[in-house]
């Protein structure tokens, strides 16, 4: 049994974590920005970046006092190394250095979308490879086929915005609050999904890529038209995203010849409504749906740990030189799909 100590600092979540390669979470300690970063309605890098500094030596302390454990007691350090705000990831990944180099211990710089791809077999023994991801957050939406560890294919990106930052720029337009997700989704939940007549972009086309900027911009003209109100306008906005991810990940399944599961991961996967409605696709699939519980599919050191395990496993490894990086797409193979810019 290996254990792996993780640590997450991309975006506004500072975390550390211990897991076993037998799938125990010995311990978990997670510091979030979410007063620091209201008043802006959104993330400012610079504010991100001072907090994860002041708060990763004491989260790292806290899961080691917490699971009984030492840094000679662990057999890796995993950090997340990219893709995010390139000043959040020096932090953790530096720390990571720091501790391997102190301790001895191999260092795994974790790509932190294949911390999300992998998240669903940290909870569930039974997912195999090959399976369908459909990983939604508020930098990504893709659909990979997940091959296995450090195996994926790209099938579908987003062509311009991501379905998470959709989510984020209509509660701002609405005055909802930040951070922005779970507002829209409260919000929706007293209002009417039909009282507004919103796009569904690229649903229906022959490719399965995303498409969420006209959308955000519907949202805009609706609320400045003054005829609906904000929770018809959220009601509406979340069954059109809804109606995108489901139609597309469909079209996406059609193209395999066989998975063993439709899995859903990242931040926006905490969505129930879009949990339901992907539940049903897989039904209709005949395939098993597996999502993680809410609090691993945001972002955590949880998922990083375990990552680093599968990946110490097999004997994947990286020198204490390795950068940080902004940017890192699972699929360096991947064709740039249509009207691609650089989120793709």
């Amino acid at each position: 049994m290996a254990i792996i100590l993780g640590l997450e600092s991309s975006c506004d979540e500072t975390a550390a974590a211990l897991v076993t390669s037998e799938r125990e979470i010995r311990a978990h300690a997670l510091a979030g920005q979410e007063e620091a970063h209201r008043p802006f309605g959104g993330v400012v890098p610079e504010i991100a970046a001072r907090a994860h500094v002041d708060v990763m030596t004491p989260l790292v302390e806290q899961v080691f006092e917490e699971s009984g454990l030492s840094l000679s007691d662990i057999d890796a350090v995993a950090a997340t190394a990219g893709p995010g705000l390139i000043g959040g990831v020096m932090v953790g990944l530096m720390t990571g250095k720091a501790l391997a180099l102190a301790g001895g211990k191999p260092l795994v710089a974790v790509n932190h979308l294949e911390g999300h791809a992998l998240s669903p077999r940290l909870v569930d023994p039974s997912l195999e490879f090959p399976y369908l991801l459909l990983l939604v957050s508020g930098g990504h939406c893709q659909l990979l086929l997940v091959e296995g560890v450090g195996a994926y294919r790209r099938l579908a990106t987003t062509i311009d915005d991501a379905a998470g930052e959709a989510y984020d720029k209509t509660a701002k337009l609405l005055g909802l609050g930040f951070p922005g997700g779970p507002a829209v989704e409260h919000a929706a939940k007293g209002g009417d999904p039909k009282a507004v007549p919103l796009p569904r972009p690229l649903v229906g086309t022959a490719e399965p890529h995303f498409s969420f900027a006209g959308l955000k911009s519907a949202v805009l003209r609706a609320r400045d038209s003054g005829r609906y109100a904000s929770e018809d306008i959220a009601a509406s906005f979340q069954a059109a995203t809804i109606d995108c991810l489901v139609d597309r990940t469909a079209k996406a399944l059609g193209s395999l010849d066989a998975v063993n599961a439709l899995v859903v991961a990242g931040g926006v996967a905490s969505n129930q409504a879009i949990r339901d409605a992907l539940e049903a696709l897989a039904a209709d699939a005949g395939l098993p749906f597996i999502a993680p519980p809410p609090w691993l599919c945001t972002d955590n050191a949880a998922m990083i740990a375990w990552a680093g395990a599968e990946r110490f496993g097999a004997g994947l490894t990286d020198p204490l030189d390795i950068p940080a990086r902004a940017r890192w797409p699972l699929d360096d193979d991947a064709a740039k799909a249509r009207g691609a810019g650089v989120k793709a």
